[in-house]
């Protein structure tokens, strides 16, 4: 799965990718990223449907939906097929649009810090 198709060029010349980006300001790994493009693309689905689609250990699809989750990029719903002992949940993405306003809000509001101490870091 190719995670970052578009970079862009930072004044520095480095090139960066969304994901570059998402790194920094969320803390979000490739495989976090992975399992957030398969629930937009594909739907709610599972811990083990995730683990299978991804080709990833179940424990890792659960850290990355705990990460997502905290952000606000993932929902979760008791799933109500599943019957006695632990619950199983379904986990869902927020609709597209609602991540990129996120995105770009947060995005936004880390330039303004920046922007705020840089003048007293450079003195």
């Amino acid at each position: 799965m190719e995670v970052q198709k578009f970079k862009v060029r930072l004044p520095s010349g480095k090139e960066v990718g969304l994901l570059d980006a998402l790194l920094f300001c969320y803390d979000i790994s490739d495989t976090d990223f992975k399992v957030l493009k398969e629930l937009i693309k594909n739907g709610p689905k599972n811990e083990d449907e995730l683990a299978a689609e991804l080709k990833l250990s179940k424990a890792s699809v659960n850290r990355s939906l705990n990460k997502l989750l905290s952000i606000g990029f993932v929902q979760r719903m008791k799933d109500q097929s599943s019957k006695g002992g632990r619950p199983r949940f379904i986990y869902s993405a927020i609709s597209s649009d609602e991540i990129v306003n996120k995105i770009s809000r947060d995005f936004e509001y880390c330039a303004k810090i920046f922007i705020s101490i840089t003048p007293a870091e450079l003195k």
